[in-house]
């Protein structure tokens, strides 16, 4: 079985609650509070953790609330990899309307990082991977760290012949796509990325297919996965294009779903799974996610009973 490592450098400890009705002006009074450990990476390596796999996750950790996220994360058993930084931890806070189900999600921002912290990341992460690991950055770049730091972190991998998954956004997305420095194994986004990335509409399962396989002749990545919500999602590789169903099931929170997509995806892979199977995996688990409420993310058994209806199908090149 091959080695998990999933990297967070903007982690939070994020509230869910909810209010009768969610209005300018009054204060509202909440419902009970569920406190999660929160982050891309973080939540990748919950999905793993609760699909029954097993993973590493090192996270960037400030002040109390990196205290509390610690806390948090040991007591679903996540093995942690501490990386000091200097400021606080941030928060993030979903709300959910009662009345009309809608979801409110207020993130705050990181602390900032300097040249050094960001130096002395990538060594902790070169440190920590074994040869032929899997590594899964994901979520948002701290304050102060440029958009060259996944091709950064594949460059300093590239002894190791790790295999990179990138589940980024924003500029750091931007530069992957460009094809500018070492590129990843498999690069993910969504379908807006996706949209504003080709500049035109891909309103067709083919058209997602076909931008990523773009992609992938610039050099990208080996690999691009497009989610496209309720449709599932397409991977593109040089010599392949494929699509997987969502299985069709009740949405109570899309919170954490793209999260739990990649971890059953870097999990098949794991277990030595070809890509199509690991394409199945991440659409059972991202099925499984949106029926949990708020940052529950995916239920095994709900995993288990899902798998089988996610259909997987060619398409053509």
């Amino acid at each position: 079985m091959t080695d998990i490592l999933t990297i967070t450098l903007n982690p939070a400890v994020d509230l869910a609650t909810t209010a009768p009705a969610v209005t300018a002006g009054p204060k509202l009074r909440c419902g009970p509070v569920r406190t999660d450990p929160g982050g891309g990476g973080i939540n990748v390596s919950r999905a793993i953790a609760q699909l029954g796999g097993q993973s590493r996750a090192l996270v960037a950790i400030g002040g109390t609330t990196g205290k509390k996220l610690r806390q948090l994360l040991a007591a679903e058993g996540i093995a942690v990899l501490p990386f000091r930084t200097t400021g606080e931890t941030r928060q993030s806070l979903a709300v959910t309307d009662d009345s009309t189900g809608e979801q409110y999600r207020f993130v705050l921002p990181g602390p900032v990082w300097d040249d050094e912290r960001v130096t002395a990341v990538l060594a902790t992460i070169s440190a920590a991977v074994p040869d032929h690991g899997l590594v899964v950055l994901s979520g948002s770049l701290p304050p102060g760290v440029g958009a060259d730091f996944p091709h950064a972190l594949c460059a300093t991998l590239a002894e190791r012949h790790a295999q990179v998954i990138a589940d980024t956004s924003g500029a750091a997305l931007h530069q992957l796509a460009n094809a500018t420095g070492t590129p990843p194994f498999v690069l993910r986004m969504d379908q807006a990325e996706a949209e504003e990335l080709a500049t035109r509409p891909l309103p067709e399962r083919s058209d997602s297919a076909g931008f990523a396989a773009e992609l992938v002749a610039r050099g990208a990545a080996q690999v691009v996965i497009i989610a496209r919500g309720a449709d599932g999602s397409v991977l593109a590789t040089a010599d392949q294009r494929l699509h997987v169903t969502a299985a069709d099931v009740p949405v109570r929170s899309k919170v954490g779903a793209g999260d739990s997509f990649v971890g059953g995806f870097a999990m098949a892979l794991s277990r030595g799974r070809d890509l199509a199977t690991a394409l199945q995996y991440g659409a059972a688990a991202a099925s499984a996610a949106v029926m949990t409420d708020a940052t529950q993310l995916c239920r095994r058994s709900d995993f288990d009973t899902l798998l089988p209806q996610t259909v997987l199908s060619p398409l053509p090149l």
